[in-house]
């Protein structure tokens, strides 16, 4: 029998540059995650835009890209956040050959637990506000529940007994490194800079509008600047003065020793508290809510985990002798909607993206379309439109924190 993880592909000797950064670019995008990076290829692929800066403070990938929990899914209740996750979901179908490189996209499906009858009831709302979308969603029974994930604890004695739940057959998982790492050779090759160790410690203004980026490897011009920095966000608006409705959280994550594959899908409870896949090469991965505390720590408070550990053993007593073996946490931003900003600020040619809390893995190639689309036209893509900072003082919000099972 092959090793679990034994058919993964090596890292390769070389993907991008390190260059030094030019005096000006027509766009600086500031923040090399994710989000940065997928804005990046979009801009040349979608848009023909190549005179591009991606700016890190650390390394590649190194923030949430690399502490989050590789889950994928789009059955979330609201129209619009339905909409952009499910435009990401097909564009995660599709994104390993578009990037002519592995991802390990796998669409195991999520599966979401309802222990309660309140769980019932708004669980198959969502299922058929889900299917009115277009997205597949089904509702299973307990029975069903134990068919497509056989470890699943459906005893009726648990504290929280498992009383069905919704699937997503299309969800899954995909390597977040790899992701990362596609999109950055992507945006190299067509002629982008990523410059690392780079902090935007400034803004240069000019009444209405951002003429140069303040680095610590100095002054950097810009027509455009596309703000990508998850957690950090604030402490970027803060330096232009724009107030921006988010704060910032650890957000952890854990995973065990690698085990044989014996996990199918990916579990998420929100009674319980814990979601848990299984990654390629056969750790358990394990996350749950944000700490309750602000700061910009990249490690949480020890309760968290303890929390996510008892209830994955409440949820799946075959792993109670399961060893963890590192835990890790991102600076996630938190809107009071719990939904994400995407869009213009009061700059004329600053493009905000944040807000995306838990969510934001899932939404990689999704938020880059729409991002790149804001950046290159002036316009918000009638996909982002709705997710405007405006929204905050206007009424018209995206409520989809406690309608969508957990924030994830």
């Amino acid at each position: 029998m092959t090793a679990p993880g034994a058919d993964l592909p090596h890292h390769p000797d070389f993907l991008w540059h390190n260059p030094e950064p030019k005096s000006n670019y027509d766009v600086v995008i500031v923040g090399g995650g994710g989000h940065g990076l997928a804005t990046a290829h979009y801009l040349a692929r979608n848009h023909g835009i190549t005179n591009v800066a991606v700016l890190e403070r650390g390394w590649l990938g190194g923030g949430n890209m690399a502490r989050n929990t590789t889950l994928i899914r789009s059955n979330y209740l609201w129209d619009e956040s339905a909409g952009i996750y499910e435009h990401s979901l097909k564009l995660w179908e599709g994104l390993e050959e578009e990037l002519g490189y592995p991802i390990l996209f796998s669409q195991r499906g999520v599966l979401n637990l309802a222990h309660t009858e309140q769980d019932v009831r708004d669980s198959i709302r969502r299922v058929e506000a889900n299917r009115l979308n277009g997205i597949d969603a089904q509702w299973l029974d307990p029975k069903q529940v134990l068919d497509v994930c056989p470890i699943v604890n459906t005893s009726h004695d648990i504290r929280y007994p498992v009383l069905g739940g919704t699937f997503q057959p299309r969800g899954g998982i995909a390597k977040h490194d790899y992701v990362a790492w596609g999109f950055a050779r992507s945006a190299v090759n067509a002629g982008i800079d990523i410059i690392q160790n780079c902090e935007v410690t400034g803004f240069v203004t000019d009444g209405g509008t951002v003429t140069a980026v303040e680095t610590t490897r100095g002054r950097i011009g810009t027509g455009r600047v596309a703000l990508c920095a998850a957690g950090h966000t604030s402490t970027l608006t803060d330096l232009l003065g724009v107030p921006v409705p988010v704060q910032s959280h650890p957000l952890q994550a854990l995973v065990s020793e690698l085990l044989e594959p014996i996990h199918p899908t990916v579990v998420m409870s929100n009674a319980v508290h814990v979601y848990v896949s299984q990654a390629h090469k056969g750790e358990l991965v394990m996350g749950a809510g944000v700490d309750s505390y602000n700061g910009y720590g990249q490690r949480g408070a020890f309760h968290i985990i303890e929390r996510q550990m008892a209830a994955a053993v409440e949820l799946f007593p075959v792993f109670a002798r399961a060893r963890l073996l590192r835990t890790w946490g991102g600076i996630v931003d938190v809107t009071p909607d719990a939904s994400p900003i995407i869009g213009t600020t009061p700059y004329d040619n600053v493009y905000l993206n944040c807000g995306w809390g838990t969510g934001g893995f899932k939404a990689t190639p999704g938020v880059g379309w729409c991002l790149a689309h804001t950046v290159a036209t002036g316009v918000p893509h009638e996909i982002n439109a709705p997710f405007t900072l405006e929204r905050f003082y206007t009424g018209a919000l995206i409520d989809e924190h406690g309608a969508a099972a957990v924030a994830h």
